[in-house]
């Protein structure tokens, strides 16, 4: 490996680390930074970055956190019983929440499943399950989400290690 090389693997890792946090702050696009890292290594550094497949199968796992961070906190409302107006409010609260930092996204889909089971006629103590359900459920996204980060940068590491010994 050439200093270049490992200067360049070193500003990919960083920016995969910046996208695992982003994985849980708001305002960074977790995964989809992640991707942009290593494609954009594989067009600097060629056939000494990561193979097609693996930049394959790193697209694949970022489309697999993204539609896991949804369906979790839509799954973690309906799990402590909310209707199809409390996920829909989760998913509402969640989007208005992103504009509020953290506590917007903490507060958001708590609140949008609170409020839109409240509007169909739920009781409060249903209600606020549901928005329990909903932020839970967020919590478990956020970490599916980590965690496929760390994947993701663990095997273009590897990929890409590999690679530049066998050159």
């Amino acid at each position: 490996m050439t200093a270049e090389q490992i200067i360049g693997l070193s500003l990919a890792l960083f920016l995969m680390c910046f996208g695992t946090a982003g994985s849980i702050l708001p305002g960074i696009p977790g995964t989809p930074l992640v991707v942009l890292a290593a494609i954009a290594h594989r067009l600097y550094f060629g056939a000494a970055s990561a193979s097609n497949t693996v930049l394959a199968i790193i697209v694949l796992l970022m489309v697999l956190s993204l539609v896991m961070d949804y369906l979790a906190s839509m799954a973690g409302a309906k799990k402590l019983g909310a209707t199809w107006r409390g996920v829909l409010g989760a998913i509402v609260g969640a989007l208005i929440g992103f504009f509020f930092s953290l506590p917007g996204l903490i507060l958001g889909p708590f609140l949008g499943a609170l409020l839109f089971e409240m509007i169909g006629g739920s009781e409060w103590k249903r209600a606020a399950r549901a928005g329990l359900g909903a932020v839970l459920g967020l919590f478990v996204g956020a970490l599916g989400k980590v965690a496929c980060c760390v994947a993701m940068a663990g095997l273009f590491a590897v990929s890409v290690i590999l690679r530049s010994l066998n050159q």
